[in-house]
């Protein structure tokens, strides 16, 4: 017997989107499947064009976030299988068939994710950089990821109820990351499968891509210093992201210090940590050429090492600070540390 897929789309002010995303999601050439739309009060024209579709919606009457959201969407549908996607994401038209094969093939003890196509919905060089990024970063570890995306998870809804869902207080962004390293405490297993592809509406400038960087790593490093696992290599929280950032300042330092020695050896050294940095990030590189060529490649190079670290490393600095100031300490490990209050 084919399982029936429930799929999950939370939304809040994703008019933009989600019509792209239901389109795609009824193009699929899956036919056991069910969609759910829970609409987090948004006030744009979301409503109006959800109803568009053949969708079941839910409408929440206070705004209480994404965690809720799918958690409402969950225990509102029965199907043998859960998939959470975004309202800002494009399914495949094989997404889901891919997703229930590859589940179905591993059982209930596991959480099968994907990740999103190198090239994006939207044009640009900055959406691009990101998309191939997160692509590169989600599926490097696929059989041990450290996490599962919430714009690409596959789940039994017996697993998922097992679990209790996504905790409705952790920080923003992360909850995906929270649900996933409060499965694998239970027990329950993580895996990619590259496969399982959906293609992301970035619409992302310069000052867009800067900002989604800072606003991110922010949170990230702050759910970090909670956990104590500021250094682990966790998607795209990576180690190579970390070193490279070391690596950012270091070079920058040597670069400051050759011009005020008026000394030639430090600009050496840096030379010699970008060398370094190159042969460290050979196949993140190596995956910027394949998806784009190798002008967009170099520029995706020098704008990782720079710009984008840039802001990555205030955001984190900026994280970690509100940590430890918020209890005067540094907070105890944990899962699902409360949610920043804005």
């Amino acid at each position: 017997m084919i399982k029936r897929i429930s799929v999950i789309i939370p939304n809040r002010n994703g008019a933009d989107t989600i019509g792209d995303c239901l389109k795609a999601v009824f193009a699929s050439e899956d036919d056991n499947f069910d969609v759910t739309v829970i609409d987090d009060c948004s006030d744009d024209d979301s409503i109006e064009i959800i109803s568009r579709y053949p969708c079941k919606l839910i409408r929440l009457k206070v705004h209480a976030g994404a965690s809720r959201a799918r958690n409402v969407g969950a225990r509102a549908v029965d199907g043998d299988i859960l998939f959470f996607t975004d309202s800002d994401c494009l399914l495949t038209k094989n997404t889901l068939a891919i997703a229930r094969r590859s589940l179905t093939k591993l059982g209930g003890n596991f959480i099968v994710g994907g990740t999103y196509t190198k090239k994006p919905f939207d044009p640009g060089f900055f959406s691009m950089f990101q998309s191939v990024f997160i692509n590169y970063s989600e599926t490097k570890k696929a059989d041990d990821p450290a996490y599962i995306a919430g714009h690409a998870m596959a789940i039994y809804s017996r697993t998922f109820s097992a679990g209790a869902g996504f905790n409705e207080d952790v920080y923003p962004i992360l909850e995906d990351v929270d649900f996933s390293a409060m499965m694998k405490a239970k027990g329950y297993k993580l895996i990619i499968d590259p496969a399982i592809l959906v293609r992301h509406i970035f619409n992302f400038s310069f000052t867009g891509s800067i900002r989604n960087a800072f606003t991110k790593a922010r949170y990230w490093a702050r759910y970090s210093a909670t956990h104590g696992d500021l250094f682990t290599d966790s998607g795209t929280a990576s180690l190579e992201l970390k070193t490279t950032a070391m690596l950012f300042f270091a070079s920058t330092a040597l670069i400051i210090t050759g011009f005020a020695l008026d000394s030639i050896t430090p600009f050496y050294l840096a030379i010699a940590g970008a060398l370094l940095w190159t042969g460290m990030m050979k196949k993140q590189l190596a995956t910027f050429l394949e998806a784009g060529g190798a002008f967009f490649a170099l520029l995706a190079a020098v704008y990782y090492f720079t710009l984008f670290q840039l802001s990555a490393s205030a955001g984190a600095l900026t994280g970690i600070a509100t940590a430890f100031c918020k209890t005067g300490k540094k907070p105890d490990a944990g899962l699902a540390p409360d949610k920043e209050q804005s």
